[in-house]
């Protein structure tokens, strides 16, 4: 995917999501505890299961960041991008309530 069309989607998302050095998507969301954390991360591994897109996710205290990336082609897809939107959607669902 060519860098302006990367570029146009990370805008269609919405804040929090990043393009990190690598040229994948990544997004930390930030949680009152490490409980609360895993349960999001379990949420994701929901979605990806169901997506048949498996994002690396990055589990500590109060934080769970997620990076995607289609693995097949080292770069991205539409795809990660739809994937991304669905994470945020569970998060807007009531896991971000448990921030804090």
């Amino acid at each position: 995917m060519a860098s302006e069309d990367a570029e146009a989607l990370l805008a269609e998302l919405g804040g929090g999501w990043t393009l990190n050095s690598d040229g994948h998507l990544e997004r930390a969301y930030p949680f009152g505890n490490f409980v609360a954390a895993m349960d999001f991360a379990n949420r994701v591994t929901d979605i990806a299961e169901e997506q048949a897109h498996h994002p690396d996710l990055y589990v500590r205290w109060g934080q769970c960041t997620v990076e995607i990336w289609t693995h097949k082609i080292s770069g991205l897809t539409e795809s990660d991008f739809y994937l991304a939107a669905k994470i945020d959607r569970a998060w807007a669902q009531g896991l971000g309530e448990q921030t804090g």
